[in-house]
Protein backbone atom coordinates (compact mmCIF):
# COMPACT_ATOMS: atom_id res chain seq x y z
CA UNK A 1 0.00 0.00 0.00
CA UNK A 2 1.39 3.40 -1.03
CA UNK A 3 0.22 5.75 1.75
CA UNK A 4 2.11 8.73 0.33
CA UNK A 5 0.29 8.45 -3.00
CA UNK A 6 -3.04 7.85 -1.27
CA UNK A 7 -2.49 11.05 0.70
CA UNK A 8 -1.80 12.87 -2.59
CA UNK A 9 -5.46 12.41 -3.56
CA UNK A 10 -6.65 15.97 -2.93
CA UNK A 11 -10.27 16.19 -4.21
CA UNK A 12 -13.04 15.42 -1.74
CA UNK A 13 -14.50 13.01 -4.31
CA UNK A 14 -12.55 11.17 -6.97
CA UNK A 15 -12.90 8.49 -9.64
CA UNK A 16 -10.62 5.84 -11.09
CA UNK A 17 -9.11 8.38 -13.51
CA UNK A 18 -7.89 10.45 -10.55
CA UNK A 19 -6.40 7.30 -9.01
CA UNK A 20 -4.79 6.40 -12.34
CA UNK A 21 -3.12 9.84 -12.46
CA UNK A 22 -1.93 9.76 -8.85
CA UNK A 23 -0.60 6.19 -9.05
CA UNK A 24 0.57 6.54 -12.67
CA UNK A 25 -1.25 3.40 -13.77
CA UNK A 26 -3.77 2.53 -16.47
CA UNK A 27 -7.47 3.35 -15.77
CA UNK A 28 -8.31 -0.38 -15.89
CA UNK A 29 -5.70 -1.08 -13.19
CA UNK A 30 -6.98 1.90 -11.21
CA UNK A 31 -10.47 0.37 -11.21
CA UNK A 32 -9.07 -2.84 -9.70
CA UNK A 33 -7.09 -0.82 -7.16
CA UNK A 34 -10.19 1.16 -6.14
CA UNK A 35 -12.14 -2.07 -5.58
CA UNK A 36 -9.30 -3.47 -3.47
CA UNK A 37 -9.05 -0.29 -1.39
CA UNK A 38 -12.82 -0.25 -0.80
CA UNK A 39 -12.60 -3.86 0.40
CA UNK A 40 -9.66 -2.98 2.67
CA UNK A 41 -11.47 0.02 4.16
CA UNK A 42 -9.20 2.70 2.69
CA UNK A 43 -11.75 4.10 0.22
CA UNK A 44 -15.52 4.46 0.54
CA UNK A 45 -17.52 3.88 -2.62
CA UNK A 46 -20.15 6.61 -2.74
CA UNK A 47 -21.64 5.37 -6.00
CA UNK A 48 -20.46 3.96 -9.31
CA UNK A 49 -16.93 5.24 -10.04
CA UNK A 50 -17.07 7.82 -7.26
CA UNK A 51 -14.96 7.36 -4.15
CA UNK A 52 -13.75 9.13 -1.05
CA UNK A 53 -10.94 8.44 1.40
CA UNK A 54 -12.52 6.73 4.40
CA UNK A 55 -10.54 8.81 6.90
CA UNK A 56 -11.67 11.99 5.16
CA UNK A 57 -15.31 10.84 5.18
CA UNK A 58 -15.18 10.04 8.92
CA UNK A 59 -13.55 13.40 9.69
CA UNK A 60 -15.63 15.45 7.25
CA UNK A 61 -17.09 18.72 8.48
CA UNK A 62 -20.69 19.89 8.06
CA UNK A 63 -20.06 21.56 4.70
CA UNK A 64 -18.37 18.43 3.33
CA UNK A 65 -21.26 16.25 4.53
CA UNK A 66 -23.63 18.52 2.62
CA UNK A 67 -21.45 18.16 -0.49
CA UNK A 68 -21.52 14.38 -0.07
CA UNK A 69 -25.32 14.49 0.18
CA UNK A 70 -25.51 16.52 -3.05
CA UNK A 71 -23.27 14.00 -4.84
CA UNK A 72 -24.98 10.83 -3.62
CA UNK A 73 -28.14 11.79 -5.48
CA UNK A 74 -27.94 14.23 -8.38
CA UNK A 75 -29.79 16.55 -8.55
CA UNK A 76 -30.58 17.34 -4.93
CA UNK A 77 -30.37 20.22 -2.48
CA UNK A 78 -30.15 20.31 1.32
CA UNK A 79 -33.55 21.12 2.80
CA UNK A 80 -36.11 20.27 5.48
CA UNK A 81 -34.85 20.18 9.09
CA UNK A 82 -31.19 19.91 7.98
CA UNK A 83 -31.36 23.29 6.23
CA UNK A 84 -33.50 24.80 8.99
CA UNK A 85 -30.82 23.79 11.50
CA UNK A 86 -28.15 25.33 9.26
CA UNK A 87 -30.02 28.66 9.39
CA UNK A 88 -30.69 28.37 13.12
CA UNK A 89 -34.44 28.14 12.46
CA UNK A 90 -34.90 24.99 14.55
CA UNK A 91 -33.43 23.69 17.77
CA UNK A 92 -33.75 20.12 16.53
CA UNK A 93 -30.29 18.58 16.11
CA UNK A 94 -29.83 15.80 13.58
CA UNK A 95 -26.58 14.06 14.40
CA UNK A 96 -25.13 12.29 11.33
CA UNK A 97 -28.47 12.64 9.53
CA UNK A 98 -28.91 14.88 6.50
CA UNK A 99 -32.12 15.53 4.58
CA UNK A 100 -32.33 16.73 1.01
CA UNK A 101 -34.95 17.37 -1.64
CA UNK A 102 -34.72 15.44 -4.90
CA UNK A 103 -36.75 15.00 -8.07
CA UNK A 104 -35.78 11.42 -8.97
CA UNK A 105 -36.89 9.33 -6.00
CA UNK A 106 -37.40 9.14 -2.24
CA UNK A 107 -34.60 7.07 -0.75
CA UNK A 108 -32.28 6.68 2.19
CA UNK A 109 -28.54 5.95 1.97
CA UNK A 110 -26.50 4.78 4.97
CA UNK A 111 -22.71 5.23 4.96
CA UNK A 112 -20.42 4.75 7.95
CA UNK A 113 -23.13 5.50 10.53
CA UNK A 114 -24.36 8.52 8.54
CA UNK A 115 -27.80 8.63 6.99
CA UNK A 116 -28.63 10.69 3.90
CA UNK A 117 -32.38 10.93 3.34
CA UNK A 118 -33.89 12.21 0.09
CA UNK A 119 -37.53 13.18 -0.27
CA UNK A 120 -38.94 13.46 -3.76
CA UNK A 121 -40.64 16.70 -4.77
CA UNK A 122 -42.61 17.44 -7.90
CA UNK A 123 -40.44 19.24 -10.43
CA UNK A 124 -42.52 22.44 -10.11
CA UNK A 125 -41.59 22.62 -6.42
CA UNK A 126 -37.89 21.95 -7.01
CA UNK A 127 -36.97 25.65 -6.66
CA UNK A 128 -35.59 28.37 -4.40
CA UNK A 129 -32.16 26.95 -3.67
CA UNK A 130 -28.68 28.19 -4.48
CA UNK A 131 -25.11 26.99 -4.47
CA UNK A 132 -22.85 28.37 -1.75
CA UNK A 133 -19.42 27.01 -0.80
CA UNK A 134 -19.96 24.06 -3.14
CA UNK A 135 -23.32 23.10 -1.59
CA UNK A 136 -26.80 23.25 -3.11
CA UNK A 137 -28.97 24.49 -0.25
CA UNK A 138 -32.58 25.65 0.06
CA UNK A 139 -33.31 29.11 1.40
CA UNK A 140 -34.58 29.05 4.98
CA UNK A 141 -38.09 29.80 3.70
CA UNK A 142 -37.99 27.01 1.11
CA UNK A 143 -36.61 24.52 3.65
CA UNK A 144 -39.62 25.26 5.86
CA UNK A 145 -41.93 25.15 2.83
CA UNK A 146 -40.60 21.73 1.79
CA UNK A 147 -41.14 20.44 5.33
CA UNK A 148 -44.66 21.91 5.56
CA UNK A 149 -45.63 20.60 2.12
CA UNK A 150 -44.50 17.02 2.72
CA UNK A 151 -45.88 17.05 6.29
CA UNK A 152 -49.29 18.21 5.01
CA UNK A 153 -49.49 14.95 3.05
CA UNK A 154 -48.27 12.81 5.95
CA UNK A 155 -44.87 12.14 4.38
CA UNK A 156 -42.76 14.06 6.88
CA UNK A 157 -42.65 14.83 10.59
CA UNK A 158 -42.11 18.51 11.33
CA UNK A 159 -41.38 19.35 14.96
CA UNK A 160 -43.22 22.67 15.25
CA UNK A 161 -42.16 23.13 18.88
CA UNK A 162 -38.51 23.30 17.77
CA UNK A 163 -39.05 25.99 15.11
CA UNK A 164 -37.69 29.51 15.51
CA UNK A 165 -39.92 31.52 13.17
CA UNK A 166 -37.90 34.69 13.82
CA UNK A 167 -35.26 33.25 11.47
CA UNK A 168 -37.82 32.99 8.65
CA UNK A 169 -38.88 35.85 6.36
CA UNK A 170 -42.63 35.29 6.70
CA UNK A 171 -43.47 37.54 3.73
CA UNK A 172 -41.16 35.51 1.51
CA UNK A 173 -42.56 32.28 2.93
CA UNK A 174 -46.17 33.38 2.29
CA UNK A 175 -45.33 34.18 -1.34
CA UNK A 176 -44.00 30.64 -1.73
CA UNK A 177 -47.05 29.22 0.04
CA UNK A 178 -49.42 30.64 -2.60
CA UNK A 179 -48.02 28.18 -5.16
CA UNK A 180 -48.93 25.14 -3.02
CA UNK A 181 -52.18 23.13 -2.67
CA UNK A 182 -55.02 24.20 -0.39
CA UNK A 183 -54.27 21.24 1.89
CA UNK A 184 -50.74 22.58 2.48
CA UNK A 185 -51.97 26.12 3.08
CA UNK A 186 -54.53 24.93 5.65
CA UNK A 187 -51.91 22.77 7.35
CA UNK A 188 -49.65 25.81 7.68
CA UNK A 189 -52.46 27.98 9.09
CA UNK A 190 -53.04 25.50 11.92
CA UNK A 191 -49.32 25.02 12.50
CA UNK A 192 -48.63 28.76 12.58
CA UNK A 193 -51.48 29.29 15.04
CA UNK A 194 -49.95 26.70 17.36
CA UNK A 195 -46.54 28.33 17.08
CA UNK A 196 -47.94 31.81 17.78
CA UNK A 197 -49.77 30.59 20.90
CA UNK A 198 -46.96 28.41 22.23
Amino acid sequence: MDLERINNIKPLFFNKDTVADVFRIAPSSAGVLCSRYVKNGIFIRLKRNLYMLKTRFINSNENEKYQIANMLQVPSYISFTSALAYYGATTQIQQNFIEAAAILRTKEISLEENVFKYLKLQKKYYTDFSRTDGVFMASAEKALMDAVYTASFGKYYLDASALDISKIDINKFNKLLKRYPLRTRKYWEKLYERIEHA
